[in-house]
């Protein structure tokens, strides 16, 4: 008797708000970002709520109209009414204004852009010692929203093995790898941003795609997905 190899062939749904790919079973609500359809995973829900996005088949309906369009006409009148000279009584004569400095909130969007691109870019100190490194990223990990993910796997599969790393070819990157016997994330932070950030750079569901440093810890978390240094 010949067994069969049995594969699915559902597409892998990722959560537009933490990244991750869904485990199987894991069903993705949608949810309505302006004219954009977004996945949601049951984790971040209350999250898209507080960035104001509407659940599917909950927005109610304007006769054809876009709130968002009104909006933004009314905006653009506002903008114009205050730009717009008085109007002068009959028969006076128009005098034309001269220029005048004009201030931020009334320099049309793409001189906006322009002068935020020549705004300097404020790079802060990496720190030197590859501890002083991991310290840093499981801080800048910890105030992200990742820990909320990694707390929600492993609620159904267990403590999770956490190695934080950093990159030897590039001196400000720690990579923060999160593994369970059914799935990994590698999540990277880059230390010398103003304001560093924490991205999902790979993940994957075997742990033999993993290289072996990645799969020794020298960090652990708690319930709460918070990260806390070992070594």
């Amino acid at each position: 008797m010949t067994t069969k190899d049995i594969r699915t062939s559902l597409p892998a749904t990722a959560c537009d708000v933490c990244g991750r790919t869904l485990l199987r079973g894991e069903q993705a609500e949608t949810y309505l970002d302006g004219g954009a359809r977004r996945s949601v995973c049951d984790l971040c829900v209350p999250r898209a709520l507080h960035e104001g996005w509407l659940r599917e088949g909950t927005v109610p309906d304007y006769g054809g109209k876009d709130p968002g369009s009104e909006r933004r006409r009314s905006l653009f009148g506002r903008w114009r009414s205050r730009r717009a000279p008085a109007p002068e009584p009959d028969g006076a004569p128009v005098v034309a204004e001269a220029p005048s400095a004009v201030g931020w909130d009334e320099l049309p969007v793409s001189n906006r852009v322009r002068e935020r691109v020549r705004e300097p870019r404020h790079v802060r100190a990496v720190p030197s010692s590859p501890e002083h490194k991991v310290v840093s990223a499981i801080e800048v990990f910890n105030g992200s929203v990742h820990p909320r993910t990694v707390a929600g796997v492993a609620r159904s599969l267990g403590v999770p093995t956490v190695a934080v790393l950093p990159v030897d070819a590039r001196p400000s990157l720690v990579n923060v790898t999160v593994s369970w016997e059914l799935c990994w994330y590698r999540y990277e932070v880059d230390l010398s941003e103003e304001m560093p950030d924490v991205r999902v750079v790979g993940q994957g569901y075997e742990l033999d795609e993993l290289p072996g440093h990645e799969r020794r810890p020298n960090a652990v978390c708690d319930e709460h997905g918070a990260l806390l240094f070992d070594g």
